[in-house]
């Protein structure tokens, strides 16, 4: 499947990890010092609560859980199939996650946890959409699959068997990515607060814009049938 990922899927992975890396670590130096995209802290920290019996907690975690299935949920009602076409909705998706982003900004000021609460809905609708044009090969949210892969890879260096070489590319390039989104985040955190979400949500649009742009392009020398978003 990673084969027939055309180039612009390949950057677009990096720019959405870059992103979600972004977010993360906003999330983690806020207010509440938690996570936003990494559902499995997350459900370790609700199982917590609930052995305890801390029902705000418990009420949180299941809410900030739940904000990013939401997100895939309207990734998946939007972009509606696996096939990767350009007509897809992933304009409109991108541009959900935008505003979506936007408006976490100005809760997170105030710290409310419904801007954790959009942000998670964001970065569950865009790793819901990267999932689905790419066939479940990539994940933007999180780098535990990628380190694992990466591992096996090795392990099948070591034992003289053939390397996945397309794969072994992809998880650097998503890892990478997360990475240098979560040190720009921490720069720009420290830098202008919550206000540091405004530069994922304006590259979020930017991405959106791009593939609109790429589109239409396209569409100029092979009209597409379908949607037109």
């Amino acid at each position: 499947m990673i084969s027939k990922l055309p180039r612009w899927v390949w950057a677009g992975a990096w720019a959405l990890a870059f992103i979600a890396g972004m977010v993360n670590v906003v999330g983690l130096l806020g207010f509440k010092h938690e996570a936003i995209t990494h559902l499995t802290g997350n459900t370790s920290l609700l199982a917590g609560a609930l052995a305890t019996l801390n029902l705000s907690a418990v009420l949180h975690f299941a809410l900030l859980i739940g904000s990013f299935v939401a997100g895939a949920v309207i990734s998946g009602f939007v972009i509606q199939d696996t096939a990767l076409r350009l007509g897809r909705r992933y304009g409109a998706a991108l541009l959900l996650v935008s505003l979506l982003l936007f408006v976490s900004v100005p809760l997170l000021g105030y710290e409310s946890a419904y801007g954790m609460y959009t942000a998670a809905c964001a970065i569950g609708l865009q790793n819901a959409m990267v999932s689905t044009y790419s066939g479940t090969v990539v994940r933007t949210s999180h780098v535990s699959g990628m380190f694992t892969d990466l591992g096996i890879f090795l392990g099948h260096a070591l034992r003289g068997l053939p390397v996945d070489a397309r794969r072994l590319r992809l998880c650097f390039l998503v890892i990478s990515g997360f990475l240098c989104g979560g040190v720009a985040g921490t720069f720009a955190f420290q830098a202008f607060a919550y206000s540091a979400l405004l530069f994922p949500a304006s590259l979020t649009a930017v991405v959106s814009i791009a593939y609109g742009l790429y589109r239409i392009r396209k569409d100029r020398t092979e009209p597409v049938r379908g949607d037109a978003v």
